[in-house]
């Protein structure tokens, strides 16, 4: 069973949702993204999804494309971010990491090595946005080998049929994107999300974890109601850039963020 796989099922036992926070790796600086996962993980993070910063993150807004631009300026590399998970690991044996980020990178390293590196850091899965399940057959298959989990994203304008084939080529959980656009679009129908939800559930027991328009530690409270894990990028993103040059402040204002996140899906 993967490390994604048990604390799912160990939520579940609990009646929790996961609470999985996205940052990008090497934002703002590289020294400080290992202290800022462990900072996730002591404001109540389940499962952190790890960015591998990338010059052209289609799929991201203004944010998140800041994040990269931030990154890269230290010419952070994926080689950079499996560092940044084998030193999170000398002290947390426990919490999922998922590598997010472009198929660009992995092209370059090669799949094989991409799978290989990423176990040895101590990574539990993969999320590659512009890799759709019916392109991924070359990847996946070095990812099982390397028991490492395949996320795959669903949005509201997934037709049923190809909404059961992502689901099946999934592990781990499948990402439901909330809103149609990009990485931090405000607007969230709660009421929608269920209804997907419901759906893709009909296909495959498969976890569904929400992301896009959760801000707040009300929105996060809701979608925990309908989804089994709640996904928050953006906002948290922004107190990075905000914090950029006050590690201490930083660290300090996302841990009351998502501490108040993980507060309101627990009531």
């Amino acid at each position: 069973m993967s490390r994604i796989k048990e604390v799912m099922v160990a939520l579940e036992a609990q009646g929790k949702k996961a609470l999985i926070p996205y940052i990008t790796g090497g934002d703002p600086r590289p020294n400080w993204t290992v202290e800022l996962m462990h900072t996730l993980v002591q404001a109540g993070a389940d499962i952190i999804e790890l960015g591998v910063p990338f010059s052209d993150p289609m799929a991201d807004g203004p944010v998140i494309q800041l994040a990269c631009e931030r990154a890269l300026e230290h010419n952070t590399s994926l080689d950079d971010i499996f560092l940044m998970v084998k030193a999170f690991r000398e002290t947390d044996q426990k919490t999922p990491v998922v590598l997010m980020g472009y198929l660009n990178p992995l092209e370059i390293k090669g799949y094989e090595c991409f799978a290989k590196e990423a176990a040895e850091s101590g990574a539990d899965g993969a999320l590659i946005v512009d890799l759709p399940p019916e392109e991924a057959c070359s990847l996946v298959p070095f990812l099982k080998e390397n028991n490492l989990d395949s996320v795959f994203l669903i949005a509201p304008t997934t037709t049923d049929d190809r909404v059961k084939f992502i689901c099946d080529q999934s592990s781990g959980y499948v990402y439901y994107v909330s809103v149609k656009g990009v990485t931090g679009s405000a607007t969230l129908n709660v009421d929608e999300v269920a209804e997907k939800v419901t759906e893709i559930k009909a296909h495959n027991q498969i976890p569904v974890c929400v992301g896009f328009g959760i801000n707040n530690a009300e929105s996060a409270a809701k979608v925990s109601k309908v989804g089994d894990g709640v996904i928050v990028g953006s906002v948290i993103v922004n107190l990075i850039a905000k914090n950029k040059d006050d590690k201490v402040a930083m660290n300090r204002e996302i841990k009351a963020l998502v501490s108040s996140m993980r507060i309101a899906m627990d009531a």
